[in-house]
C-alpha cells in the first residue's frame, strides 16, 4: 500500500507521539524516518517523566514497537520532495524512488546544532560539551562548569547555568558584554574570560580538563555549555509554501496546522525550545487535531454519497 490517511516525516518524539495517536484512532499511518537523530550522541534523556535517564535510542525503538502494534507503519527512507495533491493531500517522493500519498502530511524532521568554530567542540558534543542544562545540567552539578559565549542571549544562558555549580566561566569575545551583563556576572561569582578560545585540553582517559586560551593560560574546566545556532530542517515545508516568521522558522497554529492546507508540522522543525517530551505532547496535539479534521473530510463524504443514492 502507498496511500495513507496521514504521512508522517520523522521518526522522532514528535512524529511517533502523533503516529501512536492517529494508529491508535484507527487511521492508516506510515512514518518515514531517515535515522539520524538529533540527540544520538547523548547516552541518556532526561527530563520526560517515567523514562528520565533512558538512552535515546531505547526510547525510540520502544515508540517504534508501540506504534506497528496498533497497525502503524514505520519505513527507513529519505523524503526528496513533496508534492501537493489536490486541496489537502500530499505525495511524498523518496530518495530511492517509492511514493507515498497521504490525505494529511505531518512534517516532524526537527533541526540541526550549528555550534561555534572552535577545534574540538564539535567532537565532543553531548559528552563533556553540552547544550541544555535542564536535560544534563543534574548530572555535571558542582562540577567546574564553563559556557562558550558569543551569540545573543549567552550572557543570560550563563546565568541559568550557574543554577547548578558554584565555579562557573563564561568565555567571550572582547568588547560583546554589556555593563548590565557584565555586573550581574560578577555579582553571581560567575568568571569572566575574554578572548578567543583557541581549542579544547583533553586528557589521556579522553575527558575534558580545560579550554586553552589563544592570548592567554589554559582555564580548568570539567564540562563546557554552549549556546548552538538552531536551524530547522525545514526545506519541505518552505518548499510547499508555508509561511516563515521573520527569522524564518515555520508558523503553526496550536495544533501544528500550518499556513498550508493539509500540512502540519510539530516539535524541532517549528520550535527550537521543545525538550523531548514537549516535542511528543506537540505531536500528540497535532495528531488530535489532524484526525478531527479528516472526519470532516468523512462526514462531507458521507453526506455526499447519501445524496447521490437517495437521488438515484
Amino acid at each position: 500500500m502507498n496511500s495513507y490517511d496521514v504521512a508522517i516525516i520523522g521518526g522522532g518524539a514528535a512524529g511517533l507521539s502523533a503516529a501512536l495517536v492517529l494508529s491508535r484512532a484507527r487511521r492508516t499511518v506510515i512514518v518515514v524516518d531517515e535515522g539520524s537523530p538529533r540527540n544520538a550522541p547523548a547516552t541518556h534523556m532526561h527530563g520526560y517523566l517515567s523514562r528520565d535517564g533512558v538512552p535515546p535510542s531505547d526510547f525510540l525503538a520502544h515508540g517504534r514497537d508501540e506504534v506497528v502494534g496498533y497497525g502503524g507503519e514505520v519505513v527507513a527512507g529519505t523524503v526528496a520532495e513533496v508534492v501537493a495533491d489536490g486541496t489537502t493531500g500530499s505525495w511524498l517522493l523518496l530518495a530511492d524512488g517509492r511514493r507515498i500519498r497521504g490525505r494529511r502530511l505531518l512534517v516532524t524532521t526537527g533541526l540541526r546544532d550549528e555550534l561555534p568554530d572552535v577545534p574540538g567542540l564539535a567532537e565532543r558534543w553531548a559528552r563533556d560539551v553540552l547544550h541544555c542544562p535542564y536535560c544534563h545540567g543534574h548530572e555535571v552539578r558542582d562540577q567546574r562548569l564553563g559556557v562558550v559565549g558569543g551569540s545573543p542571549g549567552a550572557a543570560r544562558y550563563a546565568q541559568i547555568v550557574r543554577q547548578w555549580t558554584h565555579d562557573l566561566v563564561y568565555f567571550t569575545p572582547p568588547g560583546l558584554l554589556t555593563a548590565a551583563e557584565r555586573s550581574g556576572l560578577v555579582a553571581r561569582a560567575i568568571g569572566i574570560v575574554e578572548g578567543t578560545v583557541e581549542g579544547l585540553v583533553v586528557d589521556d582517559a579522553d575527558r575534558l580538563r580545560g579550554v586553552r586560551m589563544a592570548d592567554g593560560p589554559t582555564v580548568p574546566r570539567d564540562v563546557l555549555f554552549v549556546p548552538p545556532r538552531f536551524v530547522p530542517h525545514s526545506r519541505l515545508l518552505t518548499d510547499l509554501g508555508c509561511a516563515v516568521d521573520d527569522d524564518g522558522w515555520v508558523l503553526v497554529d496550536h495544533a501544528g496546522h500550518t499556513s498550508v492546507a493539509g500540512v502540519w508540522a510539530a516539535g524541532n522543525v517549528v520550535d527550537p525550545r521543545a525538550q523531548v517530551v514537549t516535542a511528543a505532547g506537540a505531536g500528540s496535539a497535532a495528531a488530535i487535531a489532524i484526525n478531527a479534521d479528516l472526519v470532516d473530510d468523512d462526514v462531507r463524504d458521507a453526506i455526499d454519497g447519501f445524496h447521490h443514492g437517495w437521488t438515484a
